[in-house]
């Protein structure tokens, strides 16, 4: 492996010591030990191409499940679409979720200031330093990696990410995505990669079919919007679903209560079939407080949720 004269920080926060990124100016270690790349950089810009994922997944002894969401890009014509669909900038400093064997963050880290990698599976996280610094050498000091479960992570080290740029697994990906969005109120953009169906619910617009829960929640935070669609083949294994990536803009929320906008949200789509009367009676107290809260709101009571904005449901949970 070759050197690369900076090693990039690796962090826990299952209960270990608190982690520190190396000091500019102070000794650094390389990466320790671990599988190398037997198969040269496919492209000019290292990123991993199939003959690379599939050398560095024998070599970790790795068997995607679908528990974790593995499905791995290996395609570099994707990486570089989907990073230059992200609009970094050079002060940028990123989030990704999910890192797995690197594609992505090969990509991200040469366009941004650093890159702060979530990782839940253990052995990833500990090669994932171990293959930037073999096929980016200069840009291994601008990665953080964060062993954790996305979900439960209540702070990350180093500077506040302005970005999150995720292959998000598809089984947590809105959960994943809400949770960060909240958590990390310095995020002015994000570019998710799920599967479409979930993407045309996040992007998806009041009085759609697609329209609900993912929706109404996405808009709290940020304008949304499809940023296009990707292949199946372009994942190791080949997931049995499309996928596609959504671009999200942090925008200031409306006026209102989070907490209370998203229990009014939940109740609402809980029985979409059903009018809003009908459907927040457990929410109000009866239908009749739910009739009181409605009109209070100047919503009419036979409306159903999903024609509602984030807007109007921000509004009606004011109401008493």
């Amino acid at each position: 492996m070759p050197a690369s004269g900076a090693a990039a920080a690796t962090c826990s926060t299952d209960g270990g010591p608190r982690c520190r990124p190396p000091l500019d100016g102070g000794p650094r270690r390389a990466p320790a030990a671990g599988p190398v790349l037997s198969t040269d950089p496919e492209q000019g810009d290292g990123l991993l191409g199939p003959a690379a994922i599939r050398d560095l997944a024998q070599q970790l002894e790795l068997r995607p499940t679908k528990t974790l969401g593995q499905n791995f890009l290996h395609d570099a014509n994707t990486i570089r679409r989907i990073v230059r669909t992200a609009d970094l900038t050079p002060d940028d400093v990123v989030c990704e979720v999910g890192p797995g064997l690197g594609s992505l963050t090969l990509g991200l880290l040469p366009a941004c200031a650093h890159v702060t990698a979530v990782e839940i599976d253990p052995r990833l996280a500990e090669q994932l330093p171990r293959t930037v610094a073999a096929r980016l050498p200069r840009y291994a000091d601008r990665l953080t990696v964060v062993t954790a479960d996305a979900l439960r992570v209540t702070e990350l080290p180093g500077p506040p990410p302005t970005a999150l740029v995720a292959n998000l697994p598809y089984n947590i990906a809105v959960p994943v995505l809400l949770h960060l969005l909240e958590l990390l109120p310095s995020l002015r953009s994000a570019l998710v990669l799920v599967q479409a169906e979930v993407a045309d619910r996040l992007a998806a617009r009041p009085g759609t079919p697609s329209y609900g829960v993912p929706s109404v929640k996405a808009a709290w935070y940020t304008d949304v919007r499809r940023a296009g669609n990707v292949p199946r083949p372009v994942f190791w294994p080949v997931p049995n679903v499309d996928s596609g990536l959504v671009a999200l803009t942090r925008r200031p929320p409306p006026p209102g209560d989070r907490a209370a906008t998203f229990a009014a949200v939940d109740a609402a789509f809980a029985t979409r079939r059903k009018g809003l009367r009908a459907a927040l009676a457990r929410w109000a107290g009866s239908p009749v407080a739910a009739e009181v809260r409605l009109r209070a709101a100047g919503i009419d009571p036979t409306t159903r949720g999903e024609q509602l904005s984030v807007t109007d449901f921000a509004r009606l949970a004011a109401t008493e």
